[in-house]
């Protein structure tokens, strides 16, 4: 199992620093988060500060943007990473896609598909020469004139992972992507009983299996009561959306949902935590009283099931000897 170091509250200008440092005490992986700056411009800085660890997008917001220039952003960090760069890609939901970034929605796990398999049409022409003649429902790509032509990548394409809750897209992820990123707002029940039955249909429907295929678990994690304090804020803030009911829904919980959206809607944030309880707490977080407490805890939850884990607090600070191993 690969340790993955995820960053969320950075600047392009610390990125860098941040990324060099979880390399040094030896991360395998270094994730940017789509929040309040872009995670690729960040990622151009870290590519220049390391020289081992691989660099990913976690998620950037896919439809926020076209497959020609996600294909054209990708293929440089790759270029620049000399091969490290995984391109983590996620649809946000319908609010942030029509109001803050004022761009089209409709069928989510269509859209994503065909976004993917546009990307991949990208990079074949520019890798082949061959023509480029992507028509879908929703992207159309015909024209590449050798002045717009990078050419081929000497490090290769890189690896596309895309995030999910609901099965209609993690089937997607499953049949067109080469890995796969829980969201943190994942149980380890619903990891098993949603997750990855429906990865398996989408693997199926590509005529592979799950065999090489990535699945990224990033976890809630916390080891002090400042930690668990803000575990329980972000449990609650996801709670309250409605894309991720189900998972409430799977462990009887769907009231809660409802009572957290509510109270999303009066603005009542800083309350929200208060009902989180210790038992949903357990469900959605591994909680230690130290490093290794929580180390130990994730294998025995998950060290079967995904590829590589990536806490969302900076318990697991590890030296390379003393990764996790699955």
């Amino acid at each position: 199992m690969k340790l993955d170091r995820s960053a969320v509250d950075y600047t392009p200008g610390n990125a860098g620093a941040i990324a060099k440092r979880a390399e040094d005490r030896g991360y395998d992986g270094f994730w940017l988060a789509e929040t309040k700056h872009d995670p690729f411009l960040a990622l151009s800085g870290a590519a220049a500060a390391t020289e081992r660890i691989e660099l990913g997008t976690a998620i950037a917001v896919a439809f926020a943007r076209n497959p020609m220039t996600i294909a054209t952003t990708a293929n440089d960090l790759q270029l620049l990473s000399a091969g490290r760069f995984n391109l983590g890609l996620g649809s946000q939901i319908e609010a942030h896609i029509t109001k803050r970034f004022s761009m089209p929605w409709s069928r989510p796990a269509a859209r994503m598909r065909e976004f993917v398999l546009a990307v991949r049409a990208i990079w074949h022409a520019w890798e082949t020469g061959e023509r480029l003649a992507f028509r879908g429902e929703f992207y159309k790509h015909t024209l590449m004139t050798p002045f717009f032509d990078p050419g081929p990548n000497p490090h290769g394409k890189p690896p596309i992972y895309l995030a999910g809750v609901g099965e209609l897209m993690t089937e997607v992820a499953g049949e067109v992507a080469d890995g796969f990123l829980c969201h943190n707002f994942t149980t380890e029940r619903y990891l098993r009983e949603v997750t990855l039955p429906a990865l398996e249909r989408g693997r199926a429907k590509a005529g592979k299996t799950l065999e090489g295929f990535e699945i990224s678990g990033p976890v809630f994690a916390a080891t002090d009561d400042a930690e668990i304090a803000d575990v329980k804020r972000q449990i609650a803030f996801y709670g309250s959306t409605p894309a991720y009911k189900p998972v409430l829904e799977l462990h009887g919980w769907g009231s809660l949902h409802e009572e957290l959206h509510r109270m999303s809607r009066r603005q009542q944030w800083t309350d929200m935590s208060e009902l989180i309880s210790d038992e949903v707490l357990h469900e959605f977080a591994v909680v230690g009283s130290s490093p290794d407490a929580v180390s130990t805890a994730l294998l025995d939850r998950f060290g079967d099931v995904v590829t590589r884990i990536s806490p969302s607090t900076n318990v697991l600070r590890k030296s390379p000897a003393q990764r996790p191993e699955k």
